[in-house]
């Protein structure tokens, strides 16, 4: 069938502290990432979930609105879930950068390879708000961890800390370039990681390289 557009309802009441809405948004960001976007129908996100079209149409005017409400949603989660990390207690600048690399690893993990290049072709206003947004909240991040590293004495004090972060926004984009890392060849998490590796030995200083050495032996799994 057709994604028609049956009804839109102007809800403004209905945000992130409607539950059944937030259950939507969820349970469609985790179809979007299993099956990738432009196969996806708005039959199949409400039929997956059980619930109506007609229910669905009372958050969104048509896919490409849903599409939008669900990056921003996980932007919002995602964003929760880091700050989380950095406000945690009794840890220095590397091992937040690996706790946050840990974090949005996972969040990566199991996305179908076609999930960005669909959204760069077929919702292209909702991936650019993702990417500045993405990119802002990197960048703050990163330059606030780099600061703090230098302080502890775990990163070289020679640092340029703009130049370095917008290095790594650039880097951290490639991850998703389906041309440069082929699906078939390599995993996004894999690489997510191969990215921390990268960019900590290039700032550490030998305080840092040794602490970082230690950690990834004793955690063993991305040594």
């Amino acid at each position: 069938m057709a994604d028609e557009k049956i009804t839109a309802v102007d809800t403004p009441g209905l945000e992130l502290s409607d539950d059944r809405w937030r259950r939507i948004l969820d349970e469609t960001a985790k179809i979007f990432w299993k099956l990738g976007i432009k196969s996806v129908t708005m039959d199949d996100v409400a039929t997956r979930q059980g619930i109506s079209k007609k229910t669905l149409y009372q958050y969104v005017t048509d896919k490409n609105d849903l599409v939008d409400r669900v990056l921003k949603h996980l932007s919002f989660c995602y964003k929760c879930d880091i700050d989380a990390v950095r406000a945690g207690k009794d840890q220095n600048a590397i091992d937040e950068s690996y706790a946050i690399t840990t974090t949005v690893a996972g969040q990566l993990q199991g996305i179908h390879p076609s999930v960005h290049f669909d959204l760069e072709k077929y919702h292209p206003e909702a991936f650019r708000n993702m990417v500045e947004n993405k990119q802002r909240e990197i960048h703050e991040c990163i330059t606030d961890n780099m600061a703090r590293g230098i302080r502890e004495g775990l990163y070289r004090e020679d640092l340029n800390i703009p130049m370095i972060a917008s290095i790594y926004i650039a880097r951290f984009d490639m991850v998703f370039d389906g041309e440069l890392f082929p699906p078939d060849k390599f995993n996004m998490h894999d690489v997510h990681w191969e990215l921390f590796r990268y960019h900590v030995r290039g700032i550490a200083s030998k305080k840092g390289l040794d602490y970082l050495e230690k950690k990834l032996t004793k955690e063993r799994v991305h040594a």
